[in-house]
């Protein structure tokens, strides 16, 4: 009979395994020493150690599934029941039992796992839903649309939930999207209509706009083509080729009229400065007249100075108040001149001399005070003008004067 701390061999043969139940049988071994039989059998409890231990590395290093560690283990256990190997088959017993219990612990772990992921991909969905569904309502139609589209991207690199779950999310969702291409394809479809309207609005300004471009009624014209630029402001936008095509026939337009009326008014504004310095020149002439001494050879200077006057043509309209204002104080003064010599002549005129003399030292009198407070406020044009025309006064003065002194003799 031979033995180990694990096994012995009979005299018949037989080997037997010892375990805390007490031996069981192993089998039979009649082809050789009893040493021998107990080698072969140990043999198979190594084997049986390292299948152990290669599933024990499984379990713990890889994504074995708790299914298949659980077959491994059975298969493993039925073997170590079965006492076909000598060795402390209560130790594999052991291992085995704490290999169920690790595998339990890795598919409690896994499920858990899997839990909280589907709660977070849940979660992930809910918040994808509420942001899509708030964005259906924007109308920021470029950037809306392209985080929608990313949202989507998100959405498909989530794990799947539920059926029920991941549907009635994915309904919302989908609901969400189409919405927001609903309201977007509107929104172009209503700004297509009014740029296809504002076309047309303008279309018609750039006919009208080149229609007048060859006007000469300058200003007509060009309060039209005002009119016509507040009209094109308030039309809108048209489609981006459509309305750079319009606006430049309409400005087109518009530049052929200002371009001629820009060359008209600088030809008419030289001319009027020349014809400026002649009725300048006139006047002068003109207020040499003043004071009066010979009125009848003053009435006819002034006459053919104000033929050549009423010959030169339009002046500069900011010139001519101050201009004309000269040969008009001239003219007062020849009048004033001519009723002085009327008066002093008119036999009923001596008794109104001196009252004469009076009234225009008074208007003397009150045009100096006038171009004091003129200059005194710096309106110096004003005073000038004053000036002018109180040569003219104080000239019909000094005629009432010496008048009146002839009528005293």
């Amino acid at each position: 009979m031979s033995s180990d701390p694990w096994g012995r061999v009979d005299e018949t043969g037989t080997v037997y395994v010892r375990t805390a139940d007490g031996e069981q049988v192993v089998g039979s071994w009649q082809a050789g020493s009893p040493a021998e039989a107990l080698a072969y059998f140990e043999r198979k409890y190594e084997g049986i150690v390292v299948e152990i231990g290669l599933l024990e590395r499984r379990v713990k290093t890889t994504d074995l599934s708790a299914k298949d560690a659980t077959t491994a283990i059975e298969h493993l256990r039925t073997q170590v029941d079965e006492h076909h190997a000598v060795g402390d088959l209560d130790a594999l017993r052991k291992r085995l039992d704490a290999l169920v219990a690790t595998v339990e612990s890795r598919r409690e772990e896994r499920k858990a796992q899997k839990a909280k992921q589907a709660d977070e991909a849940k979660h992930a969905k809910e918040a994808l839903v509420a942001e899509a569904e708030e964005l259906a309502q924007s109308e920021q139609w470029r950037s809306a649309g392209e985080r929608l589209r990313a949202l989507v991207d998100t959405w498909k690199g989530l794990p799947r939930l539920d059926r029920k779950s991941d549907d009635e999310l994915w309904h919302r969702f989908s609901h969400a999207r189409s919405a927001f291409s609903k309201r977007r394809k509107a929104h172009f479809a209503s700004l297509d209509a009014q740029r296809e309207e504002a076309r047309k609005v303008k279309e018609k300004l750039v006919v009208e706009a080149e229609a007048l471009s060859g006007s000469t009624d300058w200003g007509t014209t060009a309060a039209r083509y005002r009119d016509l630029m507040t009209q094109w402001k308030a039309a809108g936008r048209a489609q981006r080729e459509a309305e750079d095509e319009l606006w430049n026939r309409f400005r087109g337009a518009q530049d052929v009229f200002f371009a001629a009326r820009g060359e008209v008014f600088a030809e008419r504004d030289a001319e009027q400065g020349e014809n400026l310095k002649l009725k300048e020149e006139l006047a002068d002439e003109a207020e040499k007249l003043v004071p009066v001494t010979d009125l009848k050879a003053a009435r006819a200077a002034f006459r053919g100075i104000n033929e050549r006057w009423e010959a030169v043509g339009h002046v500069p309209r900011d010139a001519r108040p101050k201009v004309e204002g000269r040969m008009q104080a001239v003219e007062r003064a020849l009048q004033e001149a001519e009723e002085s010599e009327w008066r002093r002549t008119n036999p009923e005129a001596r008794a109104r001399a001196a009252g004469l003399t009076g009234q225009l030292q008074a208007a003397v009198d009150k045009l100096r005070g006038q171009i004091d407070a003129a200059r005194a406020s710096g309106n110096n044009a004003r005073a000038d003008k004053l000036a002018r025309e109180l040569e003219g006064r104080q000239a019909l003065l000094d005629q009432a004067l010496k008048g009146l002194e002839e009528f005293g003799g």
